[in-house]
């Protein structure tokens, strides 16, 4: 084995351990307020989509920069030291709408995109169906709609400083994709018939 491939391996198997060691207090905090809480149950469901996902991923062209890791890491799992509490801006009823609205577009996403899910930026496939003909990376678009529905009713500072750390690690992980993505003459072709990356009209 070329010694290329064992670090791509060790990334490779590194990503799935540390998300499976940090999701699982994520799970307990989120499986201990269900009965009384059921609506929480759309955040708790998008981030272990991501767990799934990359568990059964493909493998791709790996980005092995530091860069490209450190913020693919912190994107995945700033999200998982999310915890319910504080204080509800919204009613239950706005505030499980939302993310019920941003769970079925991290779905919807997930599903188009099946195995080519990773953590580190990558080229496992062009995808432009699906929710991939509105927006370049639905998937993200799912997270912020969840991410902001459950920080609407469990706001505190805490909450808002780690989603504004991930979203931002989002922002940047994009761009970082976007960099590899675009080496592909596909993907080119196809970023210039979806103008926007996750936002229409803003980003």
């Amino acid at each position: 084995m070329s010694e290329n491939r064992a670090i791509k391996l060790a990334v490779d198997y590194g990503e799935k351990i540390f998300l499976i060691i940090l999701a699982a207090p994520f799970l307990l905090a989120f499986a201990r307020i269900l009965p009384t809480q059921p609506h929480v149950i759309a955040v708790a469901m998008v981030e272990m989509l991501s767990v799934f996902f990359v568990l059964i991923r493909k493998p791709g062209a790996i980005t092995m920069t530091p860069y490209a890791i450190g913020i693919a890491l912190v994107g995945t799992a700033v999200p998982l030291l999310a915890r319910p509490g504080g204080t509800a801006l919204l009613p239950i009823a706005v505030t499980s709408a939302v993310m019920s609205a941003g769970l079925l577009i991290t779905i919807s996403a997930k599903i188009a995109l099946n195995r080519s899910f990773g953590l580190v930026a990558a080229n496992r496939g062009i995808k432009n169906s699906g929710p991939y003909r509105f927006v370049r990376h639905p998937m993200y678009l799912g997270y912020i709609v969840t991410e902001a529905g459950f920080l609407l009713g469990n706001f505190s500072p805490r909450l808002l400083a780690i989603y504004a750390a991930a979203w931002t690690a989002q922002a940047l992980r994009i761009v970082e994709e976007e960099r590899i993505l675009r080496r592909d003459p596909a993907y080119a072709a196809y970023s210039k018939s979806v103008a926007f990356r996750v936002m229409p009209g803003l980003f």
